[in-house]
């Protein structure tokens, strides 16, 4: 995460709360950092053969949290522990190689 006082990032998420949409333009890179680190390591007990990669799950999990009509974060630790479960419920909707061939997304014909 860029050199940002966690105040700042605060102080943004409240701005953002309240419908700034600027607010949230400028949280987004200084937070980018530490939600690819959290899904980085959410990835790595991930199957093998698990397909979707660390960049795909962060920009899916920010848009999940940017599409929010009504966000309410009280500070930098709530909204990256909002953030994070975003990130593993995006793990589990994956389905498995086993799964997709059962239900024939796999097969050609």
């Amino acid at each position: 995460m860029p050199s940002v006082s966690p105040q700042r990032v605060t102080q943004l998420l409240a701005d953002w709360s309240h419908g700034d949409d600027v607010a949230l333009a400028e949280l987004t890179p200084l937070v980018y950092e530490e939600l690819r680190r959290l899904a980085h390591h959410f990835m790595e007990g991930q199957r093998p053969e698990h397909t979707l990669q660390t960049t795909a799950l962060v920009n899916e999990a920010y848009l999940r949290l940017a599409g929010q009509t009504r966000p309410n974060f009280t500070n930098r630790s709530h909204f990256f522990a909002v953030a994070a479960p975003n990130s593993g419920q995006l793990r589990q909707e994956q389905p498995s190689a086993k799964t997709r061939w059962r239900l024939g997304q796999d097969r050609i014909g």
